[in-house]
């Protein structure tokens, strides 16, 4: 934390359509994780602030929710192109402050846009249902009504694509929103709501503040929001959904995860190698999707030197620099991934690659950790049982398929598998018997497109409803069921009935 700077950019709030200088006196620098150059500061809102921002989506939300779904379509037909005219200056702030590459940023910000462009479809997925006669002249009908104000909390390692997924759809569906994006690295995320104002969202209808704790907390207790939106920690996201819901809101929250590849031994050994590292490796792994754990069963054991020597070519650098790997996010980051490796030495694991000393030519101060593998791993050690978010893998053995879904079934999380064969039956059987919400069949991170729901389970996600796709439609609105029946004349209105009957 520090007190401003007037030579250095401040993040502004949006309440109500306007651009706004935080009255708070707590600031944190927004520092670029390749040099640790301070790019701006953002501010820690005041309740006040917060409280503001919730005025204003109540009192918009009046106005847009009674929206024709054909005007709320076009404004997200023109924010997708505003995004697409834009992607080249977007995935250059995001990499500045979060350190992934420029090819890494652009696909963080195509996978958010392919959400904008879902929600410009409103019109067929917000349908409800309709019923003619169901008793004497009676007909009933089923609406999907808005809920009201929204928010939408986001973490570090998505901060275009995730925001992306949250305030389109909620808006949308005729919702207004509240959205808190991440206090390490906001930019890029003020930069998209910008372009959706620009696309006309009306004034309080999306709306942005800043913070840690105390906004989020702030969010989850205030009682004109509705429903919140969650992705990042398990930590934080448990204490958002208990807090929440505790309060009567809906929730969802995206958390942690542990994700295993399996591979067998009739593999495409090249294909397999190939993706495995691009899953564990991108993004310096700060994925929750990241495939963190490699399950080698039977003869595929042998693989694990080539896997170590292809992920030792692996180029390490700045995000701008475009190499495989970008810099983690913080120094704390790099803090914790380091302590984590030395760990799970010091609980037996083999170090298969050690990126510890890994030193990039012309940024001394970047946050950097290269490729690293861990083998010999098993449950029960640190480095397997908690999340790293960092650029190491983590690779078991299992000596039959059985033994393989046996394990991962026990681990807590949930999030995504993957199965990489070339025989249609095990897949078959690894997809009927895993116990994961997202499972990949030769496809190492198994996200769906927003046709279909982000459908991570067990200690991965709390609430039943996921983010885009249809089931986001069902979260972000309430079914409204209207039953009706129309006299012709006065002859027809019959006798009094004191049964429960319609008819």
């Amino acid at each position: 934390m520090t007190v401003t700077n007037a030579s250095i950019p401040t993040v502004p709030l949006l309440i109500d359509g306007q651009w706004l200088e935080s009255a708070s006196t707590v600031w944190r620098d927004v520092l670029n994780p390749a040099t640790q150059e301070v790019l701006a500061r953002v501010p820690f809102a005041t309740a006040q602030e917060v409280a503001q921002a919730v005025a204003a989506a109540q009192g918009a939300f009046a106005s847009w929710r009674k929206t024709p779904i054909g005007a709320r379509a076009r404004i997200f037909l023109r924010l997708q192109q505003l995004i697409r005219d834009n992607m080249a200056e977007l995935a250059a702030t995001l990499t500045a402050e979060q350190g992934k590459t420029l090819l890494d940023a652009e696909g963080d910000i195509f996978r958010g846009l392919e959400v904008v462009e879902h929600a410009a479809t409103i019109g067929t997925l917000q349908m409800g249902e309709f019923a003619q006669n169901v008793a004497g002249g009676v007909d009933t009908y089923s609406v999907l009504q808005p809920l009201g104000v929204c928010a939408g909390i986001t973490p570090f390692n998505f901060p275009a694509m995730i925001p992306l997924w949250m305030f389109p759809m909620a808006i949308a569906c005729g919702n207004t929103f509240v959205l808190k994006p991440s206090e390490q690295n906001p930019l890029v995320t003020v930069k998209l709501v910008r372009l959706a104002l620009e696309a006309g969202i009306p004034a309080g209808v999306l709306n942005m503040v800043h913070g840690g704790e105390e906004v989020v907390n702030a969010l989850c207790d205030h009682p004109h929001i509705k429903a919140i939106s969650f992705v990042g920690s398990t930590r934080v996201g448990t204490h958002v959904y208990q807090r929440a819901t505790l309060a009567g809101k809906r929730a969802q929250c995206m958390m942690g995860a542990k994700n295993h590849a399996v591979v067998l031994p009739d593999a495409n050994k090249e294909q397999t190698l190939n993706q495995l590292l691009g899953a564990a490796f991108g993004a310096a792994g700060q994925r929750c999707m990241a495939a963190s754990v490699v399950v080698l069963v039977g003869e595929a054991q042998a693989w694990l030197a080539e896997l170590a020597h292809k992920a030792c070519a692996m180029s390490v650098g700045a995000g701008k620099d475009n190499p495989d790997l970008g810099p983690l996010v913080s120094c704390a980051a790099k803090e914790r991934v380091l302590s984590m490796i030395a760990r799970g030495v010091e609980q037996g694991a083999t170090l298969a690659l050690d990126g510890r000393a890994i030193r990039v030519d012309g940024y001394p101060n970047g946050n950097f950790v290269g490729p690293t593998i861990l083998s010999d791993v098993t449950p029960g050690m640190r480095v397997y049982d908690e999340e790293i978010f960092g650029p190491v893998m983590i690779v078991v053995a299992a000596a039959t398929l059985d033994e393989a879904i046996a394990l991962v079934n026990a681990n807590p999380n949930g999030n995504g598998t993957a199965l990489f064969t070339q025989s249609g039956a095990a897949a078959r059987r690894f997809q009927e018997d895993i116990d994961v919400g997202q499972v990949g069949i030769n496809v190492p991170i198994p996200v769906p497109v927003p046709l279909f729901s982000f459908t991570g389970s067990r200690g991965s996600k709390l609430g039943d409803l996921g983010p885009f796709g249809k089931q986001v439609v069902l979260f972000y609105t309430q079914t409204q069921t209207i039953t009706q029946r129309w006299f012709a004349d006065a002859a027809s209105v019959g006798q009094v009935n004191t049964t429960i009957s319609l008819s």
